[in-house]
């Protein structure tokens, strides 16, 4: 019996070994502090708050906390599930601007730590508290306990509340599609002065309240969950001016045309900016705000036939003129006031730091596998990247700290740069027990970005049952320059697989190639289908009569269309919290590509799947969790009800307790395993 552990189990015990990795990672005392999160082992579930001094090097863990998940808050559970976090312990933190002082919640309960001594203290225990934040001096925290905002110093006195909630009503916190679909998962935000705070009012009594159930303990009452379906009404948000001395002040903008609060930003010296959305997502106006009587200016206003994408960092003042990111002629550009500041060759991706004199972003070039961070000045532009990878950035105060991956290396390699010094961040994330090797292609008449993954030991010649497993769908790649990434592709390979993983139409690469799935999410299939078959012409060892298909969420719906509409390609298939009829699924990401329900019925038909269900005659695995309040368990319950209806066998996996995510390493571990023993008894392997 071999003494090395599976991958499996190693994946599911580290997190697909993203335990260990320094992130969220934060600049501090003029540039001369670097405060991040990172778990002490690459198995230890539990993050700490950890900091680097620059004058002298040396890392130093701050906080050592338990893990107090157990206590969890359900606000910080329904967060935790928003940004797909799946450590415990302190895993989000406010750090004052001189990088002295820092809050977190831990088990619902406030603290407070000195970075100096690493003195930790609880300054509020009444309530349960949720997304704690300090003024830029570090002197006060605002912090969400139910539906209400409290303030308190960091010392635990003169405890007060800014804004009360009740009922439906909650102030300062961000609601269900602003933190799924928008990656807004904030609801207030410090005056640079510190002396007041925007504050985000929520009101869900129009949305309609879905229930879940728990039903291996059917003693427990159902979950409400106010889930804004396609088609159905959103909640009414609103901003507003509230200061420490009770004075509160709504901010206006034509809320009627653009309900969607997409945006916040406020910095020193400036107004407030915002970014607001129509409901269709074809305009965006960004604002400029006057606190002292809640009017609003139009700086700028986005409009797309189709849809206009939301981007991190940006708006943003550069000096006197706002930066924006902008899609132009089918390029995705960098806009600084007027002015059009990037080549249309250049993909702009997020905006990461605007400083005195430059602006950092992400970017990809001719090769969207790969993401580099570009700094841009009057002078012009220089890639602070060279190594092919993906690469992230955090800037500010003359500090640079770039997190690299690439293929020929495990993990993260986190590079801290201030004025030619360089420090390195350590990861202490697990090795894995397999070394991956996917041949990184483009395929067929769409240049498909599209990865290849063998056995390690595959002798040419012998043909190999072949397993596309994509996530295919809008905003998220799967094909990148990052060994991580295929681990999972490599291990499904040793099994026995040639892995084909495909990005097609909607995944990142510019707006042009991004629109084509409108009104017809479905087309994403045809990608697959001809990757396979390009595929098949650069490798002559692929069984074109064993081809199944595996994926989770979008790649679910995928692979779960396959078998439904191409049963000619595709013999078996492992569909995962699968989308099964889009109008159980949200207005902002659902209304974005296929229009409103009640306008598009059509639409909404040709991309369901229920209506298809009595076409399979191919073995289908259905796996969903029950807890799930992203992708809900309808979506693959009504699959099954009509599968059984047709008279058409299939296999359905319901997990009790388990969400949209599995971090849960037994389920994360055995999911694997059972996928793999489907496969192949359905493909006779």
């Amino acid at each position: 019996m071999s003494s090395v552990e599976s991958f499996p189990r190693q994946s599911a015990r580290t997190r697909r070994f993203t335990l260990g990795e320094p992130r969220t990672i934060t600049i501090c005392r003029d540039g001369m502090r670097v405060l991040f999160l990172r778990a002490r082992s690459g198995s230890d579930p539990a993050t700490g708050l950890w900091c680097l001094d620059l004058a002298d090097g040396a890392e130093r863990m701050v906080v050592d906390p338990a893990d107090a998940d157990a206590n969890l808050p359900a606000a910080e559970r329904a967060r935790r599930e928003r940004v797909r976090e799946t450590a415990g312990g302190v895993v989000a933190y406010s750090a004052a601007r001189d990088g002295t002082t820092v809050v977190f919640a831990l088990g619902g309960q406030l603290h407070a730590a000195n970075v100096d001594t690493g003195e930790s203290r609880v300054i509020v225990s009444a309530r349960e508290v949720f997304d704690p934040r300090l003024d830029r001096d570090g002197t006060r925290v605002a912090y969400v306990s139910g539906g209400s905002l409290w303030c308190c110093g960091v010392s635990g006195n003169d405890e007060q509340l800014l804004a009360e909630g009740a009922g439906n009503v909650s102030w300062g916190r961000a609601e269900h599609i602003a933190a799924e679909e928008m990656n807004r998962v904030r609801g207030f935000w410090w005056n640079p002065a510190g002396a007041s705070l925007l504050v985000a009012r929520v009101d869900e009594g129009p949305v309609h309240t879905w229930w879940t159930a728990d039903p291996a303990h059917p003693d427990r009452e159902p979950m409400a969950n106010r889930f804004p379906a396609a088609g159905t009404p959103n909640a009414e948000v609103t901003l507003h001016h509230v200061g420490l001395d009770g004075t509160r002040v709504q901010i206006e903008w034509d809320a009627a045309a653009f309900p969607y609060l997409a945006r916040v930003a406020w910095t020193a010296d400036r107004p407030p900016l915002l970014q607001v959305q129509s409901r269709d997502q074809r305009r965006v106006r960004t604002l400029s705000v006057d606190v002292t009587d809640g009017s609003t200016t139009v700086l700028a206003e986005d409009t797309d036939p189709i849809w206009l994408e939301l981007f991190d960092g940006v708006p943003a003042w550069f000096g006197d003129r706002v930066v924006r990111i902008a899609d132009v002629n089918d390029a995705r550009v960098l806009v600084v006031g007027d002015d059009v500041v990037t080549p249309p060759d250049v993909h702009v991706r997020q905006v990461v730091d605007v400083g005195d004199d430059g602006i950092v972003f992400a970017a990809s070039f001719d090769d969207p596998t790969q993401v580099h961070v570009v700094r841009w000045t009057a002078d012009g532009m220089q890639s602070l990247t060279a190594d092919e990878g993906v690469h992230g950035v955090v800037a500010g105060d003359g500090t640079v700290v770039i997190s690299s991956s690439g293929l020929d290396w495990f993990g993260q390699r986190h590079a801290v740069m201030r004025s030619g010094a360089r420090h390195e961040l350590r990861s202490l994330a697990e090795e894995p027990v397999i070394v991956p090797a996917p041949r990184l292609v483009r395929l067929g008449a769409r240049d498909l970005c599209a990865g290849i993954v063998l056995p390690r030991e595959h002798v040419p010649g012998n043909l190999l049952p072949v397993l596309m497993d994509p996530y295919g769908g809008p905003h998220s790649q799967r094909v990148l320059s990052a060994r991580r990434l295929w681990l999972e592709p490599q291990w499904w390979a040793d099994q026995g697989f040639a892995v084909i993983v495909a990005d097609g139409r909607g995944t990142p690469r510019d707006p042009r190639w991004e629109r084509e799935v409108h009104h017809d999410l479905a087309l994403t299939l045809d990608d697959q289908v001809d990757a396979l078959h390009a595929a098949a012409e650069i490798e002559p060892d692929l069984d074109l009569t064993r081809v199944a298909i595996r994926g989770w969420s979008f790649g679910g719906y995928l692979a779960a269309l396959a078998v439904l509409r191409r049963p000619d390609v595709f013999a078996a298939a492992v569909a995962g919290a699968p989308v099964t009829d889009w109008r159980l699924y949200d207005t902002h990401y659902t209304e974005r590509y296929l229009g409103h329900p009640e306008e598009q019925p059509d639409v909404y038909a040709r991309n369901s799947l229920l209506d298809d269900a009595h076409r399979l005659d191919r073995p289908l695995l259905v796996i969903h969790g029950l807890a799930d309040d992203n992708v809900v368990a309808a979506h693959s319950l009504q699959l099954s009800q009509r599968l059984i209806e047709s008279g058409r066998p299939h296999s359905f996996l319901p997990l009790t307790g388990v969400t949209h995510m599995t971090p849960q390493e037994e389920v994360a571990e055995n999911l694997l395993l059972l996928q793999l023993q489907f496969l192949r008894n359905a493909l006779g392997l």
